[in-house]
């Protein structure tokens, strides 16, 4: 019936959903102006790369998030088909994406980071492990506390020196990211 009156449309939009797909008019006319013409980059905002300034668009989403296409319509990226590291779409699991791409997994109690095939490029991971902080900042969590990266303990994690550049701190349960404390100005007399 809403289709019938003009206030969505139906068609096949994502390749590999199947035709039952539904969109309203403003968002079909987006996905046109982006497919790219014949001889151009994969995407309009400067190809497969990010955006047209080389910075990386970076998503923090609740795994169970309907915009997460991971663990839905798409599979969790794999590093080969040994690897059986059960992601779900809990509630109270994160993942991050960077431009489109699953580049980490955090487990619904925040202990433990999967870092997916997309982070083993460093800046990707640069760009991914930041957005965990919005989880400290708006205060989803109180803290942050990393006991497990990859399946090992965090401190042995060969990429906890990105962990440090992202602002966690080691601690005596593993790597921690607090709120930043506010800066108190001068009194007023």
């Amino acid at each position: 019936a809403l289709e019938e009156r003009g206030r969505i449309r139906r068609g096949y939009f994502v390749d590999g959903l199947g035709a039952a797909q539904f969109a309203l008019p403003g968002a079909v006319d987006r996905l046109r102006a982006m497919r790219p013409g014949p001889g151009e980059a994969s995407s309009a905002d400067g190809g497969p790369g990010g955006s047209r300034d080389g910075s990386s668009r970076v998503h923090l989403l609740a795994a169970s998030d309907p915009a997460n296409p991971y663990g839905a319509a798409l599979p969790w990226p794999r590093r080969d088909e040994h690897d059986r590291r059960p992601l779900q779409r809990a509630a109270g699991a994160y993942v991050v994406l960077v431009d489109g791409a699953a580049a980490l997994y955090l487990d619904r109690g925040g202990s433990s980071l999967v870092a997916l095939p997309p982070a083993d490029d460093s800046a990707v991971l640069a760009a991914a492990l930041p957005a965990l902080g919005a989880l400290v900042a708006d205060g989803r969590v109180r803290e942050l506390v990393l006991a497990k990266a990859d399946s090992e303990p965090v401190a042995v994690w060969p990429r906890r020196d990105a962990l440090l550049a992202a602002g966690f701190v080691p601690g005596y349960r593993g790597f921690v990211l607090r709120p930043a404390k506010p800066t108190l100005g001068r009194p007023s007399r």
